[in-house]
């Protein structure tokens, strides 16, 4: 059974992109352009690990990754912070996400950190 990893982020390039990436890598991929997305989580089919926007089209990623740490249902999903943001990193590893890839991303990269996020989650 494959791995599940719901990919946030407001713009559909990167969204396109990181889905064919990551589905081609073996992953069951969902998307979602906005924290909404988050609404319709059901505890019976969670994602392994969550990708998350720094910026989400003026919605702060902190808050959502804080959300994400307050419900019981969500609280262990590892989550890793993607970003263009220059203090993008240094804010994810404050707030404690569990990884953090810098925009423009190289595909390794964004693939070693998923795959050692991946072996928390198991």
């Amino acid at each position: 059974m494959p791995s599940k990893i719901l990919v946030i982020d407001d713009d559909p390039g990167i969204v396109d992109a990181v889905e064919l990436i990551l589905t081609d890598e073996g992953y069951e991929v969902s998307t979602g352009y906005s924290p909404s997305c988050l609404d319709d989580l059901r505890s019976d089919n969670l994602p392994h690990l969550i990708l998350l926007d720094y910026l989400l089209s003026g919605v702060d990623g902190r808050n959502v990754l804080q959300r994400l740490r307050s419900q019981q249902i969500t609280r262990d999903i590892p989550v890793i912070i993607f970003s263009a943001h220059p203090d993008a990193e240094q804010a994810a590893a404050a707030i404690g996400a569990n990884g953090f890839v810098g925009k423009p991303f190289e595909i390794d990269a964004l693939l070693n950190t998923i795959q050692k996020n991946m072996r928390l989650c198991r």
